[in-house]
């Protein structure tokens, strides 16, 4: 099936490559992809293109990488460059998904039909840069999709579809992600074939209240304070699933913890020490109940579940992790 809708789209990850995928594979013309520039990556730290870049260059679809959209910034004539490029190329809609790159109002008014986001939340809870970490950490129940009319504020523009998916108790950020890709790739499809056919989006304005703003996820953050109700530390281990990972240290090793829930502490213990070791996990006290971890990783090793973990580690009762920024005292 062909369409006449042609859209420029921008995006980076593999979240918006699954919705660029979806958009070439309904038959949108995609004259130009706008994404970041490629990136060191891996143990040899060798450029990396984007998951966006690479779907592109496979079906034969223009790329443009500028490091700035904007005239004002660190790189003028590469912005320049790329709102003339914007300009210069034929189309009527631009979809953006986890671009990484801020849009100045310039070129969102370039698109005769205006600049459609993608958003991986429930508009306006987590406005920002991580929607889906941040809705697990704080234990939401639902998130979803939001299509949205980009304006220049921070995912501030007005709302024009949304589709909720439940957060399950074992969801981490990598499952959540792949569910919200898939749907957010359904959405807009549909939605640029209502826009081709009724030639607008109706829109509403998002609400004043219940807003809330998703901060970047900083590699700072992995270490578990185990002062912290075990609950909120089963939520982080699972937010932060694929990146950074949970990180608690235990004489002077940093383990990354992968996969823990929340039980009853056994018995009373400082928080951050180990009350049980068995093939079930390793159960530390914390400041309110207790966390059984169940998947572990060495530095330079791989995430192995407990039982394979423990057969090439010593894990004791008595001993005690770290806490954040100061060394622990001896456990009683």
């Amino acid at each position: 099936m062909s369409h006449s809708l042609r859209v420029i789209f921008a995006g980076t990850p593999e979240f918006a490559a699954a919705a660029l995928a979806a958009i070439h594979q309904a038959g949108f013309a995609v004259p130009l992809v706008l994404t970041q520039p490629d990136r060191p990556a891996g143990r040899g730290m060798k450029l990396q293109a984007s998951p966006v870049k690479r779907y592109a260059q496979e079906h034969g679809l223009a790329v443009a990488q500028p490091p700035s959209l904007r005239r004002n910034g660190k790189f003028p004539a590469e912005a320049a460059a790329a709102i003339d490029l914007l300009r210069a190329t034929p189309h009527d809609v631009m979809v953006v998904a986890a671009y990484g790159l801020l849009l100045p109002q310039e070129v969102l008014d370039i698109p005769p039909r205006g600049c459609i986001n993608i958003h991986a939340s429930l508009l306006p809870r987590w406005r920002g840069a991580a929607p889906i970490h941040r809705a697990i950490e704080a234990g939401d129940t639902e998130t979803g999709i939001t299509l949205m009319q980009m304006d220049a504020g921070l995912d501030t523009g007005p709302m024009i579809v949304d589709t909720r998916t439940p957060i399950r108790e074992d969801d981490t950020t990598a499952t959540l992600h792949d569910r919200l890709a898939a749907a957010g790739a359904h959405l807009i499809v549909d939605a640029l074939a209502t826009l081709e056919r009724d030639g607008r989006l109706p829109s509403t304005p998002q609400p004043a209240d219940a807003t809330t703003y998703a901060e970047k996820i900083g590699k700072q953050e992995a270490v578990l304070d185990w002062r912290r109700a075990a609950v909120e530390l089963a939520r982080q281990v699972r937010a932060f699933d694929p990146f950074p990972g949970g990180a608690a240290t235990l004489d002077g090793t940093q383990l990354k913890i992968w996969s823990a829930s929340a039980v009853p502490a056994s018995r009373a213990a400082q928080p951050g020490t180990i009350i049980d070791v068995s093939a079930d996990g390793v159960v530390v006290a914390c400041g309110d109940g207790a966390l059984r971890v169940t998947q572990l990783q060495k530095p330079g090793g791989k995430r192995l579940p407990a039982p394979e973990f423990l057969a090439g580690s010593t894990l004791a009762v008595g001993q005690r992790f770290e806490q954040p920024g100061k060394q622990p005292s001896p456990a009683r």
